[in-house]
């Protein structure tokens, strides 16, 4: 009768011979990542596939710390490990213990080792950043003497501010001795003294951009004493001397203009501070000569010489108030005194005498006043008018 298995047993056989093949224990693999899962274990799942086939991957947490990068889907590497066979599920999948990827993925993995290394030792720190000057009278360039960086960082400097110092440091940017030339470069300037350096080149692939992740590059921006302002390819290229220097700009010819003020810029701000400044001098003097005024008024009021003049005022206010009430008063009086000499007029012998009537006297001088006083033939004086009359009494007559 032909001998059972079971499946535990099967796949415990098939494990054995995967263990026990050379080649399987220890392979090398190229293909694109995908259905890539990171575990909460810290395990990766993810299976790299070909025009032909999959094959499944898996790489324990143990084995992470090698990896340089995040793994995602659609990457080209290469997985070095083992081939077996998980007894569980009857399946072979590939153990991974090295990944790597391929081709311009080898430099990238170069390129975020060294960034790690370097961060870790703290160049990239922000207590070392160098304020970049915010008028640049003296700048240094590193870069190739000719191409469109070279040109544009020239052009746009110059036209911002036509006074400035340019001093080119023409260094080989690509290929071989590349990062050395940049480094002797970026020491050379920066013995100068002058404001700013830039130092970059114009796009390209991560191979042409190579020399500016070399750490001899990054060590020679972070020894400047002088602010670097990085400016390598595009807006999207990141190298390592982005990291280093103190500035990255996303291009050379934006590098240019944060470097180099706009002097039109500055005078127009100027003219606006000036302008600005003359308002506020004129309202400041204005108020000022308000102030004055107000104080000099104040004083005025205040003054000795004022206060006599106050009151010189008032005095002759009141002599002439003074002087008309008694020119008042005098009419007045004067009015009834007219009054009581037309009264007095009445009563006064001389006005009587005036009239026609005379007083009579007796020869003692005394005034006859009835009839009984005087005899016959006595003398008597009747005063008229204008003199004396001299008559003797005749007879008398009594009125009844």
């Amino acid at each position: 009768m032909q001998k059972v298995y079971s499946v535990g047993q099967i796949n415990t056989y098939i494990k054995n011979m995967f263990s026990q093949d050379f080649v399987l224990n220890r392979i090398s693999v190229r293909g694109e990542v995908s259905n890539c899962k990171y575990h909460t274990s810290g395990h990766i799942y993810f299976s790299l596939k070909d025009a032909v086939g999959t094959i499944a991957c898996i790489m324990f947490a143990g084995a992470r710390k090698g990896l340089a990068f995040r793994m995602s889907d659609g990457q080209q590497v290469v997985v070095e490990g083992s081939v077996n066979v998980y007894e569980r599920d009857g399946k072979y999948q590939l153990y991974a213990n090295r990944i790597q990827l391929d081709g311009a993925g080898v430099l990238y993995e170069r390129f975020l080792a060294l960034k790690q290394e370097l961060e870790e030792m703290g160049m990239f720190s922000r207590e070392y950043k160098k304020a970049i000057p915010s008028y640049v009278r003296r700048m240094g360039i590193v870069t190739a003497p000719t191409g469109a960086a070279v040109r544009d960082i020239i052009n746009i400097s110059t036209r911002r501010n036509p006074g400035i110092e340019l001093i080119l440091y023409p260094a080989r940017v690509q290929g071989e001795g590349a990062a050395q030339s940049v480094a002797d470069g970026l020491a050379k300037l920066d013995a100068l003294g002058l404001d700013v350096i830039i130092v970059g080149r114009g796009g390209g692939s991560i191979e042409d951009l190579w020399a500016f992740n070399e750490e001899l590059v990054a060590r020679a921006i972070f020894a400047c004493h002088t602010p670097v302002i990085s400016a390598v390819g595009h807006e999207t290229d990141t190298t390592i001397a982005d990291y280093v220097a103190d500035l990255r700009a996303p291009t050379p010819s934006a590098a240019a203009e944060l470097a180099v003020m706009d002097v039109r810029g500055v005078q127009e701000r100027l003219q606006d501070e000036r302008r600005r400044m003359e308002r506020l001098l004129w309202y400041r003097i204005e108020s000022s000569r308000m102030r004055l005024d107000e104080k000099r008024m104040r004083l005025e009021h205040l003054s000795p010489v004022q206060r006599v003049r106050e009151l010189r005022m008032r005095a002759a206010d009141l002599e002439e108030q003074l002087e008309t009430q008694m020119k008042m008063s005098l009419q007045e009086r004067r009015h009834q005194m007219a009054v009581y000499i037309e009264r007095m007029k009445g009563l006064s012998p001389l006005e009587k005498l005036a009239q026609g009537y005379a007083a009579v006297t007796d020869g003692a001088g005394k005034r006859v006043f009835s009839v009984e006083q005087v005899h016959k033939d006595e003398e008597l004086e009747l005063l008229v008018s204008d003199g004396k009359i001299v008559a003797q009494v005749m007879r008398t007559e009594k009125i009844r």
